[in-house]
């Protein structure tokens, strides 16, 4: 089996690898992540996680790497990373008795024959009524800043929910496990 490379700094990515019992070393890439005009969140979203994967091939000629990208979507409108409480309060307002669509695209490359899997998984988070100081109170205990749609689904968030619903939960934290172990059985992995 060739190496497996997870081309991501996040924590959130990495305990969500760990729980395949695989070993994998990570490695950060350098790209430029901006949407481009008319590109749709799902086009973002692959085209970002193959980007991440191959920045890494030249550093990493005989690897599977891992590549991974995130939005959330409200409506029609991408929401990204808050980054400040103020945004943070704003976004969960705005999603207040609403729909949230997270968008993971997954890249798995080969880099020694460069084939690549790309794909998108869909997860929708249906959000309860919120008020502002229901959302003041969450976001001073967790502070979800560096969270696509200001929550950490893994933690308290969930209490933000009404309801949820998509073929991989793990997507709604970044890294959609059950597509990635289609694609590292199509690799030839084995799994635990």
């Amino acid at each position: 089996m060739l190496p497996l490379l997870l081309a991501s700094s996040s924590t959130y990515r990495r305990e969500l690898l760990a729980r395949l019992h695989l070993p994998f070393v990570c490695s950060s890439p350098d790209i430029d992540e901006s949407h481009r005009p008319g590109e749709s969140a799902i086009e973002l979203v692959k085209r970002l996680a193959e980007q991440k994967a191959r920045a890494l091939t030249d550093s990493h000629p005989a690897h599977l790497i891992i590549g991974s990208d995130q939005v959330a979507v409200l409506g029609e409108q991408i929401i990204g990373k808050p980054h400040t409480f103020e945004k943070a309060r704003e976004q969960l307002m705005a999603a207040s008795g609403a729909s949230v669509t997270f968008l993971t695209g997954l890249a798995l490359l080969n880099s020694q024959t460069g084939e690549c899997q790309v794909d998108c998984v869909p997860f929708t988070v249906h959000m309860r009524q919120l008020d502002q100081a229901r959302v003041e109170r969450y976001l001073r205990i967790e502070q979800p800043y560096d969270c696509a749609g200001s929550f950490k689904a893994e933690g308290l968030g969930v209490s933000l929910f009404q309801s949820t619903e998509g073929p991989d939960a793990t997507s709604l934290i970044g890294l959609p496990l059950i597509r990635l172990i289609d694609m590292l059985l199509v690799e030839g992995v084995q799994i635990p």
